[in-house]
């Protein structure tokens, strides 16, 4: 009987260690935080789930165990309030340890994972802090932003069988993404197959191939359009004041002034009614539209300057400031500036200030 009772113990024991296999453990401590409540989510692809809360002890410490299948790890992040105090990726049967405190500064050990996480998550903090800092800098924001890009390809490179490369690719800046190119649909591919490989089973990798397709479709498209009519200046569609996309290459209009502006500044919000709006009147229909690109991230102050002044042109801002696609496409160091496209080519003519514009579209538009 006893051999009996101690064959079903050691069954129960197996069962047991097989049912924790199937999971990663977290254990921490949160600085300075007793007895309070760290919301626990995951990943999903470019959005956070909510997954459970749990609470500090007396001494802020915490613990939390969370079900990760062989083959398929986890993307979990540990919040506190808005802030964000982990990035965490867990393999199965990992054991994590976190020293966090309530500013989101944290360090991690006992997942190569995990480790490898926090420098990317780093990273990305580092360069919205950068971005937040040059508010006042379209050209530093542009740098800034060139830098990041630049040092996310060289991540995605080098790193070809980690997941970590997942929330790299899928990063975001505003309503846009870093990798906002549509030629990155190629290293999109490349990682996705890279991973595929090694985690077949990943619904990260999975989401991240569909994604790859879904761009390369893009990309084909545009390939075809290019040999079809080939275009004789930088496209770029961004955002109106309804949210709806405008693309500079569907303007219908002879000659279309690209105006990028600074909503902040008292001069060039003037410069909207003192200069461009006379002459949207004067050349509107003899041929003249506007493009304005405005600078600012502060969406809610551009819109509603946009709405005061009853601009009629096309008015776009996608939030990213000196990061934004078409200010580093057209190389703008600094605004006011604007080009002008005549007959759907850009026009490189040099055009000394207003009355300089205006005769040139007098004779453009006769």
């Amino acid at each position: 009987m006893k051999s009996c009772n101690k064959i079903v113990a050691l069954a129960l024991a197996a069962l047991s260690l097989s049912a924790c296999a199937d999971k990663a453990g977290i254990r921490g401590t949160l600085a300075d935080a007793p007895n309070r409540k760290i919301a626990v989510k995951q990943l999903d692809i470019n959005t956070f789930r909510d997954l459970d809360s749990i609470k500090t002890g007396a001494d802020g410490s915490f613990r939390y165990d969370v079900k990760v299948a062989k083959g398929q790890p986890e993307f979990v992040y540990l919040f506190y309030g808005d802030t964000r105090i982990a990035a965490l990726l867990l393999e199965k049967g990992e054991r994590v340890t976190v020293e966090a405190d309530t500013l989101g500064r944290y360090t991690v050990s006992g997942s190569k994972g995990s480790e490898e996480l926090a420098k990317v998550d780093r990273a990305y903090a580092d360069f919205i802090a950068d971005l937040q800092a040059h508010a006042d800098e379209p050209t530093a924001q542009t740098r800034d932003y060139i830098q990041h890009y630049r040092a996310n390809l060289k991540y995605v490179l080098e790193h070809p069988h980690s997941l970590t490369v997942v929330p790299v690719l899928f990063e975001r800046l505003g309503d846009a993404s870093i990798f906002s190119m549509t030629t990155d649909a190629i290293m999109f591919r490349n990682a996705a197959d890279s991973l595929l490989a090694v985690y077949p089973e990943s619904r990260y990798v999975k989401a991240l191939s569909k994604e790859a397709d879904r761009r390369l479709k893009i990309l084909e498209i545009e390939n075809q359009l290019k040999d079809a009519t080939e275009a004789n200046f930088p496209d770029i569609v961004l955002p109106d004041i309804k949210g709806e996309r405008k693309a500079l290459s569907e303007v219908d209009a002879k000659v279309v002034l690209v105006h990028f502006w600074d909503v902040n500044d008292a001069a060039q919000k003037m410069q909207n009614l003192d200069a461009l709006l006379p002459l949207y009147k004067d050349f509107h229909n003899r041929g003249l539209e506007i493009y304005s690109i405005c600078v600012t991230p502060d969406k809610p102050e551009w819109a509603s300057t946009v709405l005061a002044q009853k601009l009629p042109w096309i008015n776009v801002n996608d939030g990213l400031g000196g990061a934004s696609p078409a200010v580093v496409t057209y190389g703008v160091a600094s605004v006011p500036n604007s080009f002008l496209i005549v007959n759907g080519e850009l026009n490189t003519k040099p055009i000394t200030g207003l009355e300089g514009l205006r005769r040139e579209l007098a004779n453009v538009l006769r």
